[in-house]
């Protein structure tokens, strides 16, 4: 009886153990306008209307963990390495966790567009690959002689045909886009050896995109630790590749149980979002996406990271009106209170 106890007592300790060492379910956001928003002169505010500050609104609203990109040589200055620094010590001082997105670029890079810095368009492939592992060290040095942590790091956004084009395009160029990608891997891990190194694909419904991508990145040796997803039903029906909000829900949970039996790495939603205008139908859409992550991956997707909740007019997938946010945003709020 006392031998039953005592085996008893053990299992339940290895249980508790096990709970403890396991992580949270990320919810966050990309936040990174948030400076320039305030340097224009702008004011969010919680849906009570009181004044807050865009990280400290994003946790009030259940979230724990940041999103903040990186732009090389930037005009205006925001989301170069001072101002991710000025972002990043907040997220630090509210406790939430931090994925850095390297663009690699001077401005926007997605599917459409990967432009070179201008301040490396004249270097060869050896020297881009030094290029940007220099510019992933600096900037992640410069975080952590403040003493943030970072959790995550994207080595380029959207790499949908890779990046730094015509250097880096995988559809033409794959060796260099995975030497690129790996150079990338091995400066993030020179400076935060722990950090989950991400690459990132838009589209997470189709899984050609996908295949294309990890395929060519493990056929040349690239390493990386995590396949990052953007999740938007609205542009899946924009480029007729869904007919429906639902049809991109599935898709991405038949394309997340699929690439984790292929390369056995975790997966996340880093970046999603749905119409601004339709916040009561967004709510149902976005609460649809995350309890798709949590639950229906068979625990394979870590988290689900909302893209510019605070932008207005200008966007038209934001989550906020009036400078406040809208329902939307409440199925975070819900997740994190399940």
């Amino acid at each position: 009886m006392k031998m039953m106890k005592r085996m008893m007592l053990a299992a339940a300790l290895l249980c508790a153990m096990t709970a403890g060492a396991g992580e949270p379910f990320w919810l966050g956001a990309d936040i990174s306008g948030t400076t320039m928003i305030e340097d224009h002169g702008g004011q969010l505010y919680n849906a009570a209307g009181q004044p807050r500050e865009n990280t400290a609104l994003m946790k009030e609203l259940g979230l724990n963990a940041v999103r903040l990109r990186v732009w090389v040589n930037p005009k205006g200055g925001w989301s170069d390495a001072a101002d991710v620094l000025r972002m990043a010590r907040r997220a630090r001082d509210l406790d939430m966790a931090l994925m850095i997105d390297f663009h690699y670029s001077d401005w926007w890079a997605d599917p459409g567009k990967q432009n070179i810095p201008e301040a490396w368009k004249n270097l060869t492939y050896p020297q881009m690959c030094d290029a940007l592992a220099d510019h992933t060290r600096l900037v992640l040095q410069l975080l952590r002689d403040d003493g943030i942590d970072v959790r995550w790091v994207q080595v380029g956004n959207e790499t949908t045909d890779g990046f730094l084009w015509e250097v880096g395009r995988a559809g033409t160029h794959m060796e260099q886009y995975a030497g690129l990608t790996d150079a990338g891997y091995q400066a993030v891990k020179d400076v935060y050896p722990d950090a989950t190194v991400i690459v990132h694909v838009d589209c997470g419904s189709d899984p050609k995109r996908y295949d294309k991508i990890f395929g060519g990145l493990t056929r040349y040796g690239a390493r990386f630790d995590m396949i990052g997803m953007s999740v938007y039903p609205y542009w899946d029906q924009h480029e007729k590749l869904q007919t429906t909000w639902q049809g991109t829900v599935d898709g991405v949970v038949a394309n997340v149980n699929r690439l984790w039996n292929i390369y056995h790495k975790p997966l996340m939603i880093v970046e999603t979002g749905v119409e601004a205008a339709k916040p009561v139908e967004g709510k149902q859409v976005m609460a649809a996406i995350i309890d798709a992550a949590m639950n229906r991956c068979n625990g394979h997707c870590q988290g689900v990271f909302y893209w510019a909740p605070e932008a207005e007019g200008h966007y038209p997938l934001g989550a906020f009106k009036n400078h406040r946010p809208t329902a939307i945003m409440e199925a975070f709020t819900e997740a994190a209170n399940r």
